[in-house]
């Protein structure tokens, strides 16, 4: 006995497929960008270029860009469009990625979140940019593409170093064991280069937040063959523009304040040089060290707010660096007027100068670009007029280093702070402070470095006040007495040990 055919649509089959879904109707075709092409960097603010770079990108309505996590995109539907690699030319070289959303295949080439992350740093960079995964991958990336005989670097982060370091050792097996790659003194006569060769520049410098004269070594480099290479890193948009003065390839570490927040792994590289950036595009497409799809939408995000934070950490640090100073200088001995030392406001009062004597006792001194009294004069003399007030005229870096009167109150000092977390790395929100031995070997162990977040700079004062007071107090008490002040490994008894974890110490 048949039954009736059961009339639930769960039961019934089909036995064919869909049709083919009609093409997908592009967003702007209901509500159309007012232009299809980035907006000209001329005229318009570095915030305003950072909010509508990547306009001209959107696929969607969304006012918050989303994330886009797919690694592979959809052939077009049409047979007609679809051209075999073989008739293509080489678009993997070409100095800009694909405009068009349809135009992406694999993520390791180009993907719609890194292509809008890359049009805005191309804008704000004034030159075409390509992301990497990290800084040193960007570093690494770009010595690949470049194969210098010589590189001229002075010091700075040494991860840099490690990276040339690395390069020797794959040159010198290439070679037969012969080094291929030779590392040259910054300030080398300019003699020793040639074309190909590499002036690395860092500027301002790490660990300090001390500045460099890029128009200098552009000369230096260009009057024999040589490019530029300037690691801006500590000095983003709107403090310093390295291709207004000369540079040939512009490197950031992402992870630092175009980043912003801490919570992000980004390297970058800009060069006006199309066959350079061509290369750099290919190469990575090998490589394959790209960002993610939430590292790209992390960096969209963070660039929206870049100038706003930049400017508070810069205006914030130059205030601590002026009172800082003036504080250390008192104890230096220069003259100043009753009531005119920078870090006292108003009279010489008795608080006043406790607090001058605590900082005095412990700082010996203060390290920052804004102190380089004699490159921000002119040679008349005149205050602004120097190499260096041209080179940042909207302010100096946000990082900036104090040498401590001895290795164990260096070591002591971050343990005191509360609004001053412990950790690598700088250009995050937050402010941050590391006894610089703990992850670079070549620092004097007295070291300080300080990156300024966006507090209120008088409660990071406060903070730094009420620390040296500690500092000054344990060492009148004699609790350190036996412990060897002057950098001993030894710990006040049951006292936890600041800034050691197990296994190996992050280092940027």
């Amino acid at each position: 006995m048949s039954s009736a055919p059961s009339s639930h649509p769960t039961e019934t089959l089909s036995t064919s497929l869909p049709a083919p879904p009609p093409p997908p109707q592009s967003s702007s075709s209901l509500h159309p960008p007012l232009s299809t092409s980035p907006p000209s960097s001329k005229d318009l603010s570095p915030s305003t270029l950072l909010l509508h770079a990547d306009a001209h990108l959107s696929q969607t309505t969304d006012i918050a860009p989303p994330i886009h996590m797919s690694t592979i995109f959809a052939y077009p539907h049409s047979p007609s469009l679809l051209i075999p690699a073989s008739a293509l030319p080489q678009t993997s070289s070409s100095p800009t990625p694909p405009s068009n959303p349809h135009d992406h295949i694999y993520s390791r080439t180009s993907s719609s979140t890194s292509t809008r992350l890359e049009a805005i740093l191309s804008s704000l960079l004034s030159a075409p940019a390509i992301t990497y995964a990290s800084g040193l991958s960007a570093l690494h990336a770009l010595y690949l593409a470049l194969l210098p005989r010589k590189v001229a670097i002075g010091g700075g982060y040494h991860g840099t170093h490690a990276v040339l370091a690395l390069h020797r050792r794959i040159t010198a097996r290439a070679g037969g064991g012969v080094d291929q790659l030779q590392i040259l003194d910054l300030d080398c006569p300019p003699s020793d280069l040639g074309p190909g060769d590499v002036i690395h520049l860092e500027t301002p410098l790490n660990p300090t937040g001390e500045a460099r004269n890029i128009a200098f070594y552009a000369e230096k480099a260009h009057s024999r063959g040589a490019v530029l290479v300037v690691d801006a890193t500590f000095a983003p948009p709107p403090l310093q523009d390295p291709f207004a003065w000369g540079a040939d390839v512009v490197m950031h570490s992402g992870t630092k304040y175009l980043g912003g927040h801490s919570d992000l792994l980004m390297g970058v590289l800009a060069t006006r040089d199309e066959g350079l950036m061509g290369g750099l595009r290919r190469d990575r497409g090998v490589i394959g060290n790209v960002v993610g799809g939430m590292e790209g939408w992390l960096g969209v995000r963070s660039l929206r707010t870049l100038e706003v934070r930049v400017r508070k950490q810069s205006e914030g640090a130059g205030k601590l660096v002026q009172w800082l100073d003036g504080e250390v200088g008192e104890g230096r001995g220069e003259e100043k007027g009753e009531g005119e030392g920078k870090g006292i406001e108003g009279g010489v009062e008795r608080k006043a100068k406790e607090r001058t004597g605590m900082v005095r006792r412990v700082v010996e001194s203060v390290h920052h670009a804004s102190l380089q009294k004699e490159d921000l004069r002119g040679d008349n003399g005149e205050e602004m007029e120097g190499w260096l007030s041209k080179q940042m005229p909207h302010g100096f870096g946000p990082v900036f280093a104090l040498t401590m009167k001895s290795e164990e109150l260096a070591r002591r000092l971050p343990s005191k702070l509360r609004f001053f977390a412990h950790a690598t790395s700088l250009g995050g929100v937050e402010s941050l402070v590391e006894w610089r031995a703990m992850s670079d070997a070549s620092v004097d162990p007295r070291l300080v470095r300080l990156s300024v977040g966006i507090e209120g700079w008088e409660d990071l004062r406060a903070d730094l006040e009420e620390g040296f007071g500690r500092l000054v107090e344990e060492m009148e008490s004699g609790v350190w007495e036996g412990e060897g002040r002057d950098g001993a490994e030894k710990r006040l008894d049951g006292e936890e040990v600041d800034g050691e974890v197990d296994g190996e110490r992050q280092r940027n």
